[in-house]
C-alpha cells in the first residue's frame, strides 16, 4: 500500500477545518442575530477561537473561555456599577480578575478572555444598562462555544 504525501494529507486535512470553521462561525452569527442580540458578531468571534480539529482540544479552550468570559462581565459591570469611571478603576478590576482567576488556579488563557471580557463591558460605550450589556456579551460567547463544540461532535476531522 502507498503512503499518501504529507503535503497533501495537510492540505486535505486544513481545507476541511477552514471549511468546517466557516459553518460554524456562520451558524453561530445566524444563532445570535436570529436571537436578536445587539452584538451577534461576539458569537461567530467565539467560535473561531474555541473550534479546534477535535472535542477533546476544543473543550479546554471552551471553558476557559466561558468562565473568563464570566468572571469578566461581572467584574466588569460590577466596576462599572460601583466605582468612579477612570483608569484606575478598570487597572483595579483587571488585577482584581488576575487574582481571582489566581485563586481559583484558573489557567492564565482563563483571565487573558475575562480580561477582553471586562474590558468590553467596562470601557466600549453602551446604551442600554452595564448589567444587559454583560449578560449579552456572556450569552453571545456562549452561543459561540456551543456552536463550536456542536459542529466539532457531529463533523468530525479524520486522518486518512
Amino acid at each position: 500500500m502507498r503512503e499518501r504525501d504529507p503535503r497533501q494529507l495537510g492540505w486535505r486535512l486544513w481545507t476541511l477545518h477552514a471549511l468546517r470553521t466557516a459553518v460554524a462561525a456562520a451558524v453561530s452569527m445566524a444563532v445570535a442575530s436570529g436571537l436578536g442580540l445587539p452584538n451577534p458578531y461576539w458569537s461567530p468571534i467565539t467560535t473561531i477561537i474555541v473550534t479546534q480539529s477535535s472535542l477533546v482540544d476544543s473543550w479546554p479552550i471552551s471553558r476557559r473561555r466561558l468562565l473568563g468570559t464570566a468572571l469578566g462581565v461581572l467584574l466588569g459591570a460590577a466596576q462599572v456599577q460601583w466605582l468612579p469611571p477612570g483608569i484606575l478603576s478598570y487597572a483595579a478590576a483587571i488585577l482584581l480578575l488576575g487574582l481571582i482567576c489566581g485563586l481559583l488556579r484558573l489557567h492564565q488563557s482563563a483571565y487573558r478572555f475575562g480580561g477582553i471580557a471586562l474590558t468590553i463591558v467596562s470601557l466600549v460605550p453602551h446604551t442600554t444598562s452595564v448589567w444587559g450589556l454583560a449578560w449579552f456579551r456572556f450569552i453571545d460567547v456562549s452561543i459561540g462555544i456551543l456552536v463550536s463544540l456542536a459542529i466539532t461532535l457531529v463533523w468530525r476531522e479524520r486522518i486518512g
